[in-house]
């Protein structure tokens, strides 16, 4: 079988455009056939980067490295799956890759085998469908290594139906009571290994039942082999089955507590043999909560699930009760509290035996308990699943059987796992042969005898009458005495000496006879276990299980019935095969490890399936499907061929130059014997069909935008005709309207100053509109613009005025609630400034933009008067014009709360207090000129002759050092602006003048009668 529409377009990169030369006029069939076989190869270098997705395709088929390379490829590609026929390899990633979502389900479902890459859902899918056409029964066998992803792959199989199939409130319940049977039947059958975190111990065999529409209606579920001994022994790194954990961990207090155990895994000796109680991996709280809602919807009783707990907890109180030997050596009970929990009577039962002989009697009990409730659970499952219409159903069964593996040292359980393997490996190759041969007689084909190894004489090896190991083991088991490993042995190698597949190791083996014996109880355990109170318990150990002294078979050939049972099941259905393969033993994503894997394609006979499958020919196809999906590559079967399919394929094979060797035409289909053959005439199709696409879409493009074209001009042209009516209305009506709108304006503008009325009141309505929106856009900036206000026509006048003046305080709060404090302050001050200069000296203008400060001289000129005096206020370096001869000296101006300072370098020269400084009389304390210049001078008021005079001073800050003064000395009134010239005290009783007058230069010096003169 072959994958065909799953050849990506990335296979075509190196097909050159010659290649439809296949389709032009005037070449020989020879030339065109030569060129198609010339380019396709090219193509087929592109399959080298992902691998083949059918290894039927390998054309070294037979080699078992290309085998591992082609899945090597696949797997680094994170392509996961891949076919053998219809057989599905799989190799676990051991990471998510997003490939198992509703989408990836809808978009196989309903899709052929081959159409799509592979996956585990085309393969389910197609059992599915090919269970509805042909109303049979089928199986898909799940096999592979410990941790190869079995139990994942039935898992998505069981959702994949539970999406698929039809739904209805009946068809869902049983859909959730089969995929919730997983996690119980994980919960107690599954367990942590050195290889897997969640590894089957048992073999399960699920059967899905449907009904004639393909809904699931039922369910059945048979187990094979549980591994009991891990109840009572486990190996380093490994451990018990789940559900002890889970309770452990993650039941509930009062739960534990009528249980009698507690929430410490160390407490109980049959979980702690591995040392790994606690796996990073494994969360056995959620688990447990998973686990309890299972059993819910199962619609197990309470009752039950209590039975069920206190059994799981009886055996972890059974693995804690300890022995200890009396004087005779023979084992007695202590008295541990483990006994209690037990059994609430203390009835006694003597038996002689050794420490030894106790302690496996009591781990024989456990296993038969644990073995016998998982019996009951499974049982109870089946009731749950089982279908209560006795109507005829089609069923798919899902078989996850453990793996053949081979280890330095195998136990009992590995060899009948083994030996399990090889029968259904045996079944395997008998199927797959038988279909093929069927196959070829059916179409007339000639049958090619396939060589491969049969391993029936490995199957007899193991279970033939009489001569097999089985028959030996359980002949020493059964024989009178103590059955002893080292007797098997011998007589083993007795009867198998010179058997080309049988060797043996002493030193590896192990005990055999004991675990084949396992499940024999003594008369005592089962006499105990029937007056158990554990409704469970009474159905596990019933009264009419017969008490015979003669031992049941053994364990080795219950397994073989067992599995003789379940080869005659799958024998009657069409069987389905996963093969699931570990890539390496770390569990890494990405690696893998060549020898792993080829030691398991070996032992899951993926070889001999694939030369079974190659037999003769790689390709098959029914006439009717090659024709309709090649026809394109041949000018005489394109677009409808009118003969028949086989004489139409004859045609085009003709065509195509296939080789008289490379196919056969059979009964009813063509059978290809080389890959790329197939790969040839399957890329030439890949090429046909972009172009025929490009064809068939320029056709149908032309017609459908002609039609479009058609529809739209014609519906261009009733729109045109109706909007023109539609527009020629309106612009008649808005005419009429403004008519009568520009006769109304005229009418209210000739009576726009006559009182309102009815003719002029819309008119001198849209003035004040007219007038507020064009005002809106031209409102002034700031305080200060006075001039812009918007002119007001006549009627505005009034409500003109009063919005100015609303809008002139808006903006003045505006701003005033926008100042800092110090901003105010400032605002304050020049305030005091404006009221004692503004209109009265000619520089006061330049003096408003210039903010003042506190000081305007060193920090240590103000130290001194601090140090002796009080602190400074205000300081400003000056120029002081002697009284006599008018000599400028430089100096510093102090203001302090009570005095002003006039300093020289930190010396104090002049201390005038301001109670001193004139007032209410002419000349006041300060006078200045109404010109330019800086000079002020200082009115000291003093009697005493021996006083000095009024202070000439010029000052660059004269309105700040003013201001300031006025401030401090709280004088407002203080300053005198005068014109001309100022008199001052040049000491009491004796004046000076100083006179001011404009010029073009400033001048300063003492004239000729004395005065100074300012210019």
């Amino acid at each position: 079988m072959l994958c065909l529409a799953s050849l990506t377009f990335a296979w075509l990169e190196d097909i050159t455009v010659t290649l439809w030369n296949l389709f032009l006029i005037g070449q020989s069939l020879e030339e065109r056939c030569n060129r198609i076989l010339r380019d396709m190869e090219g193509s087929l270098t592109a399959r080298d980067r992902v691998g083949l997705q059918d290894f039927v395709l390998l054309e070294a088929y037979t080699s078992e490295s290309a085998f591992l390379e082609n899945l090597r490829k696949r797997f680094h590609e994170n392509l996961i799956y891949t076919y053998i026929g219809t057989l599905l390899v799989s190799v676990n990633p051991y990471k998510e890759l997003g490939i198992y979502t509703k989408k990836q389900m809808d978009i196989y479902m309903g899709v052929n085998l081959f159409e799509l890459p592979p996956h585990i859902y085309a393969l389910a899918d197609n059992v599915y469908r090919t269970m509805l056409t042909e109303s049979n029964n089928h199986f898909i066998l799940i096999s592979g290594e410990s941790g190869a992803g079995k139990t994942e792959a039935s898992k998505k199989i069981l959702q994949f139906y539970a999406v698929s199939c039809p739904s209805t409130k009946l068809m869902d319940n049983v859909r959730d009571r089969l995929l919730l049977s997983n996690p119980v039947l994980e919960a107690f059958g599954n367990a942590k290994t050195l290889k897997n975190d969640n590894s089957s111990r048992f073999g399960k065999y699920m059967d899905i039942q449907f009904d004639h529409v393909g809904g699931a209606v039922g369910g059945h579920i048979l187990s094979y082999l549980l591994e009991k001994s891990r109840v009572v022994h486990q190996n380093h790194g490994e451990r018990n089955f789940h559900i002890f954990y889970q309770l452990v961990e993650g039941g509930e207090e009062d739960l534990l507590r009528w249980l009698g155990l507690q929430r410490n895994c160390q407490q109980y000796s049959y979980l702690v043999q591995g040392e790994c109680a606690k796996v990073s991996s494994i969360n056995d709280k959620t688990d447990w909560k998973t686990v309890r809602k299972a059993l819910t919807v199962i619609e197990f009783s309470e009752s039950n699930v209590e039975s069920l707990f206190a059994i799981i907890a009886s055996v972890l109180h059974l693995g804690n009760v300890k022995f200890i030997a009396d004087s005779r050596g023979y084992a007695t009970l202590n008295s541990s509290p483990e006994i209690h929990w037990l059994s609430k009577e203390n009835a006694t039962v003597l038996s002689p035996f050794t420490i030894d002989h106790a302690v496996y009697a009591r781990d024989a009990l456990a296993k038969a308990i644990y073995g016998r409730t998982f019996t009951w659970l499974v049982n109870m499952l089946n009731e749950s699943l089982a279908n209560k219409d006795s109507s005829r159903k089609t069923v798919i069964g899902l078989l996850d059987i453990y793996g053949f593996e081979v280890f330095n040292v195998n136990s009992f359980e590995q060899f009948c796992i083994n030996y399990c393997n090889e029968k259904l490996q045996q079944l395997f190759i008998q199927l797959t042969l038988k279909s093929e041969q069927e196959e070829y007689e059916m179409e007339g084909i000639e049958w090619e005898p396939v060589p491969y190894f049969n391993n029936k004489i490995i199957c007899d090896l193991v279970e033939e009458k009489f001569k097999g190991i089985i028959a030996v083991l359980d002949e020493e088991c059964l024989r009178p005495g103590e059955a002893t490993d080292m007797t098997f042995l011998e007589k083993l190698e007795e009867k198998m000496a010179g058997h080309p597949h049988f060797i043996t190791q002493r030193d590896t083996f192990l005990t055999f006879c004991n675990l084949s014996l396992d499940h024999v109880l003594t008369i005592f355990h089962l006499q105990v276990m029937r007056q158990s109170k554990n409704a469970i318990v009474q159905l596990c150990f019933p009264t009419t299980e017969p008490d015979s002294k003669k031992r049941p078979e053994t364990v080795a050939t219950q397994f073989k019935s067992s599995l003789v049972g379940l080869t005659e099941i799958l024998m009657s259905k069409e069987p389905w095969y996963v093969r699931c393969i570990k890539p390496n033993e770390g569990k890494q994503p990405g690696s893998f490890d060549d020898v792993l894997v080829r030691h398991q394609v070996k032992y899951l006979g993926l070889m001999e399936h694939l030369r079974v499958r190659r037999a003769g020919f790689a390709y098959r196809r029914r006439y009717q499907i090659f024709l309709q999906r090649y026809k394109p590559l041949c000018p005489d079967t394109w677009p409808n061929w009118k003969g028949t399919a086989a004489e139409g394929v004859q045609c085009l094979v003709k065509h195509l130059g296939f080789k008289p060797d490379e196919y056969k035409m059979g009964r009813t289909k063509i059978f290809i014997r080389h890959p790329r053959t197939l790969f040839a005439t399957e890329d030439a199709f890949e090429v046909c069909k972009h172009e025929l696409a490009t064809r068939i879409q320029a056709k149908y493009k032309g017609y459908r935008v002609k039609g479009h074209y058609m529809r739209q001009r014609e519906a261009a042209t009733t729109i045109e005709t109706c909007w023109r009516g539609l527009k020629a209305r309106r612009e008649r009506q808005k005419r009429a309207w403004a008519v009568k709108v520009i006769k109304k304006f005229i009418k209210g503008f000739m009576t726009r100053n006559q009182p309102v009325s009815v003719d002029n009141s819309e008119y001198l309505d849209y003035v004040r509109q007219n007038y507020l929106t064009r005002l809106k856009e031209s409102l002034p900036k700031t305080v200060l613009d006075q001039n812009t206000w918007l002119t007001p026509p006549p009627i505005m006048k009034e409500a003109s005025e009063m919005l100015r003046k609303l809008y002139t305080r808006y903006m003045v709060r505006k701003y005033i609630q926008g100042m800092t404090t110090e901003r105010k302050a400032q605002l304050q001050i020049k305030g005091l400034t404006s009221s004692l200069f503004k209109g009265r000296k000619e520089n006061y203008p330049h003096s408003v933009s210039r903010p003042f400060v506190d000081t305007r001289i060193k920090i240590n000129v103000q130290t001194k008067v601090i140090s002796f005096h009080a602190f400074p206020q205000y300081s400003v370096p000056v120029v002081k014009y002697d009284r006599n001869g008018f000599r400028p000296r430089f100096r510093q101006l102090i203001y302090t709360g009570t005095a002003a300072y006039l300093v020289e370098e930190a010396k104090i020269k002049q201390r005038v207090q301001f109670n001193q400084l004139k007032a209410m009389c002419v000349p006041l304390g300060v006078s200045v000129s109404n010109l330019s210049d800086n000079f002020f001078i200082l009115h000291i008021q003093s009697e005493d002759i021996k006083q000095k005079g009024d202070l000439v001073l010029q000052c660059d800050h004269i309105f700040e050092a003013l201001t300031k003064l006025c401030l401090v000395a709280n004088k407002e009134n203080c300053i005198n602006v005068v014109q001309g010239s100022i008199k001052f005290d040049i000491q009491p009783g004796r004046e000076g003048f100083v006179d001011f007058k404009s010029g073009q230069e400033t001048m300063i010096y003492r004239a000729k009668n004395g005065h100074l003169m300012v210019v």
